[in-house]
C-alpha cells in the first residue's frame, strides 16, 4: 500500500533495490511505494540493516534502484543524464551522515564553501558564512576541523549541506557519534529547518524520542516501507 500526500516533492513507485553477491542474489526491499511532501519532516526508523541508508542512497541518487522510479520535483531521476544527477546532488539535495565527513586541512568556513567552490557559484564566502551564523558557529569560522567539538563539527556539515539551499536534506543518524546533549542541538537544528527554509528533511534514526518529533514516521522493515 502507497503512502500518499499533498504536494509531494519525491514520488517513489514499485521501488526495488537487488545487490549480487556471485550467484546470490540479497534483496533489501522491493515494491516500495511512498511520497514525501514539500517542507515536512519525516523519520526512517527500523532495525540496522533494513535498509534505510540504501533507501537515503538511493533518493540522493547516490546509487541508482533495481527496479521502480524516484520522481523528485516533478521529474524522474532516470531521465537525467550524469551532469544533470551530479547537478541535483549538489544543489537539490543535502547530505548530513553520522561522520561529518569534513576536510581536516581546512576551516570551517572553508568546508561550508566547498560545494559552492565545487559548483563555480559566486558568492560563497559570504553564503557560508551566513550558514554558519545561523546554526551558531559565527565565531568558529577560522577554526579547523580538528579543533572543534563533535557537536561543533556536525553542525559545520549541516551548514555545508544547507549552503546551497537544496530542496531535500537527507540525514543518516546524524547524532549517532554524539553524546545526548549536543544529539538534542543538533536535532534542534534539524528539525527546525522545514517550518524556517521549507525544505522536505529525512532522517534515519534509531532514536524513537527524536523520531516522534518529525512530522512523520516511516518504518523499513521486512523488505518494505510502511507508515509507523
Amino acid at each position: 500500500m502507497g503512502i500518499w500526500v499533498s504536494d509531494p516533492l519525491v514520488c517513489v513507485e514499485n521501488l526495488a533495490k537487488r545487490f549480487r553477491s556471485g550467484a546470490a542474489e540479497l534483496t533489501v526491499f522491493e515494491g516500495v511505494d511512498f511520497e514525501l511532501a514539500r517542507g515536512e519532516s519525516v523519520a526512517l526508523v527500523g532495525q540496522s540493516g533494513a535498509g534505510k541508508s540504501t533507501l537515503l542512497h538511493l533518493l540522493g541518487a547516490l546509487e541508482a534502484p533495481t527496479e521502480g522510479s524516484i520522481v523528485f520535483d516533478g521529474r524522474p531521476l532516470a531521465n537525467r543524464s550524469e551532469t544533470e544527477l551530479a547537478a541535483y546532488r549538489n544543489t537539490d539535495v543535502g547530505y548530513v551522515w553520522q561522520s561529518h565527513h569534513l576536510l581536516p586541512e581546512f576551516t570551517a568556513l572553508e568546508n561550508v564553501m566547498m560545494p559552492m567552490l565545487i559548483a563555480g557559484a559566486g558568492g560563497s564566502e559570504a553564503r557560508a558564512r551566513d550558514w554558519l551564523r545561523r546554526v551558531g558557529l559565527a565565531d568558529r569560522e577560522t577554526h579547523q576541523a580538528g579543533e572543534l567539538s563533535g557537536g561543533e563539527q556536525q553542525r559545520v556539515a549541516m551548514a555545508r549541506a544547507l549552503v546551497r539551499n537544496p530542496k531535500l536534506l537527507l540525514a543518516d543518524e546524524p547524532t549517532g557519534n554524539l553524546d545526548e546533549r549536543t544529539g538534542e542541538s543538533v536535532i534542534d537544528l534539524l528539525l527546525g529547518l522545514p517550518a524556517q527554509h521549507g525544505l522536505t528533511v529525512v532522517m534515519a534514526t534509531h532514536n524513537r524520542g527524536f523520531a516522534a518529533r518529525c512530522d512523520r514516521t516511516l518504518t523499513v522493515e521486512g523488505g518494505s516501507v510502511v507508515a509507523a
